[in-house]
This record gives C-alpha cells, structure tokens and sequence, in this order.
C-alpha cells in the first residue's frame, strides 16, 4: 500500500546539521533559519535550488532549520524529505 503524503521531514537539529521539511505546493518556495544565515543565506538557497533543479522538483514548499550544516549535508536531506514525500526516487 503507498501512503500519499501532504509533508516529509529529514534530518535533526543538532550541531552541523538541518531539519529539511518539504510539503507539495503550487510553486517553488524556499524558507531557511539558519545560525549562520548572515554568512551563508545565499550559499544555502543555492544550494536548494541546485538539488531541487537536479531532481527536476519544482512545486514544493522548503523550510530549513540549520545549524551550521555544510552542502552535502544540506543536499542528502533535502533528497530524503523528497523521497519520504514520494516526489523522488533514485
């Protein structure tokens, strides 16, 4: 039985880590808290969109909560909400 999920989540909130949470929207989206926002806000977001682009993933919703995760951590959790979302598989 495939269960339809309306919101996936990946990922904790510890130190060098993110929480991705990603939920099906009518267009792209891209929210982040992040304790080094000030530095790295837009490293972040590009990162987002690179993934998503890559996925071919363009109607979602995206909040990240990080604390200091680097890109390939950014970039595995992303993928993960997305595959617990049931919008990508490998």
């Amino acid at each position: 039985m495939i269960r339809i999920k309306s919101i996936a989540s990946a990922g904790t909130f510890e130190s060098n880590d993110c929480i991705v949470t990603i939920k099906k929207a009518d267009t792209l989206s891209i929210d982040i808290e992040s304790v080094v926002f000030e530095q790295f806000g837009n490293q972040i977001r590009e990162v987002v969109v690179k993934t998503l682009s890559e996925l071919n993933i363009k109607n979602v919703s995206v909040f990240i909560k990080d604390k200091g995760a680097l890109d390939y951590t950014i970039i595995a959790r992303i993928k993960t909400a997305c595959r617990r979302l049931g919008v990508y598989h490998d």
